[in-house]
């Protein structure tokens, strides 16, 4: 963390900005200059985000979104390609240095929402895989350029993209490489809602205020439920799944539901 600025506080000697309110802690890329491109930098910045947000009750739900209209996450910061992934033995060290970032958000607990306006691409839309919920503005471009700049995508991000829209889609997303629209998304199930753009922040703020108004546990479990439901049958912890079943059973919040729906009001869940 460098400093607060503001409601928000800023990461990344300012390449990441953080700010919470009304249970939804949003996370800004703020590289618009290059198109919202992840350096090495942003990665850590990342992760200390998701990392201060993790136990804190006063976030209930997460946004990822791109500083100014031009992109979400345009990719990995090329310029750093040179230096840092010039050839396999250097990719790895890389993968070293960014791999955290990625697992965090894959594994993150709460629910994550990408709010996609303009490019995503590439590392860009590995991100907004990352998430739960992707809400895209009618002038957003997806793609994954990989077979255009001579690299290959590894198992975790080619994993992902196949599970949401299936091999013969991601195939020719792979190996084309050529940027497709927001409707085109939507059509494969790469993005949950396409909205105009004037309407993105009014529908990823009325989406994110609904969930961080459920009940945390509820949210929790369900989503740690998911991510058992993409491994492996034989990586599969069962058992979790059950703990987690029995933990919103077993929790005031789930009186609290039963209560506020017979006595006809909203619920006030506290996340226990």
């Amino acid at each position: 963390m460098d400093q607060v600025v503001g409601d928000g506080t800023v990461y990344a000697s300012g390449k990441m900005l953080a700010s919470v309110q009304g249970g939804v802690g949003t996370i800004t890329f703020n590289q618009p200059e290059k198109r919202n491109a992840m350096s090495i930098d942003m990665w850590g910045g990342l992760v200390d985000i998701l990392a201060a947000w993790e136990h804190d009750d006063a976030v209930r739900c997460v946004v990822l979104t791109g500083a100014g209209d031009k992109a979400f996450v345009s990719g990995a910061d090329i310029s750093q390609f040179e230096q840092n992934r010039s050839n396999a033995e250097a990719q790895q060290e890389y993968e070293k240095r960014t791999s955290s970032g990625r697992a965090k958000l894959t594994d993150y607990p709460k629910p994550v929402i990408a709010r996609i306006q303009g490019f995503c691409l590439g590392g860009g839309l590995g991100i907004a895989m990352a998430a739960d919920i992707r809400i895209a503005a009618e002038g957003a471009q997806f793609g994954i350029p990989a077979a255009k700049l001579g690299i290959a995508y590894g198992w975790d991000m080619v994993r992902r993209l196949v599970s949401l829209i299936g091999h013969a889609n991601a195939r020719m997303i792979l190996f084309t490489g050529e940027r497709f629209g927001a409707a085109e998304a939507a059509r494969i199930g790469l993005v949950n809602q396409v909205v105009p753009d004037a309407d993105l922040d009014a529908t990823v703020e009325k989406l994110a205020r609904t969930m961080a108004g459920n009940a945390p546990l509820s949210l929790q479990g369900m989503k740690h439920i998911f991510g058992q439901a993409l491994r492996d049958p034989a990586d599969r912890d069962i058992a979790s799944v059950t703990a987690a079943v029995a933990t919103c059973f077993d929790s005031a919040d789930y009186t609290e539901g039963r209560t506020a729906f017979m006595e006809k009001r909203q619920p006030r869940f506290q996340g226990k």
